[in-house]
């Protein structure tokens, strides 16, 4: 995190050394979850899909009032969720699908006001990094007009394939990125 001013602790947490000289901690807490953390997975799914609508496949109202079971079934399918927790709530997320020979990162989103903190780049890290554990490469698709996020996902080591060929004309262009671990 060189020139960030932020700093790891060796539990994952991410420490302001400002904020921490002034007696405020600003504490960021890297944490995989499971199905019986649903609530926490569903409050920053929601705010995921609330801050950012166009950003993912699913809609906020896809998932509003979805039931238990289908929070859980989801931290189930999806084996790697990791959640980015501050002092008061969850304040990032990103998932790791295994897609046989690879991982696709996805439901990858951080609050507004951590973004620019290096968060990002650590929840990439935890994918990535769960991916090369099994000799795999991790891949995603990513919106062509964000480029914060394309931004981040190279800046954490992707390379950017372009938009697949034969992507659909009325759709929203996507970009595939790759990172081989």
């Amino acid at each position: 995190m060189a020139g960030s001013g932020l700093l790891w602790t060796e539990c994952g947490a991410l420490r302001d050394p400002a904020l921490a000289s002034l007696g405020l901690v600003s504490e960021i807490e890297i944490v995989r979850i499971g199905p019986d953390e649903w609530e926490e997975f569903r409050d920053v799914r929601l705010a995921s899909l609330r801050d950012a609508p166009g950003a993912f496949g699913a809609t906020y109202d896809d998932w509003v009032d979805a039931a238990e079971d289908r929070w859980r079934r989801r931290l189930v399918d999806v084996p790697l969720t990791v959640v980015a927790r501050s002092s008061t709530r969850p304040v990032g997320v990103v998932s790791g699908a295994d897609a046989g020979d690879r991982v696709e990162l996805i439901s990858m989103w951080v609050a507004p006001e951590q973004r620019g903190t290096g968060l990002a780049g650590r929840l990439i890290e935890e994918v990535v990094a769960w991916a090369a554990s099994g000799d795999k490469p991790t891949f995603l698709m990513v919106r062509d007009d964000n480029e914060a996020a394309i931004r981040s996902y190279t800046r954490a080591g992707f390379t950017d394939l372009g938009v697949p060929d034969g992507w659909p004309t009325d759709a929203p262009r996507e970009r595939r990125m790759r990172h081989d671990g």
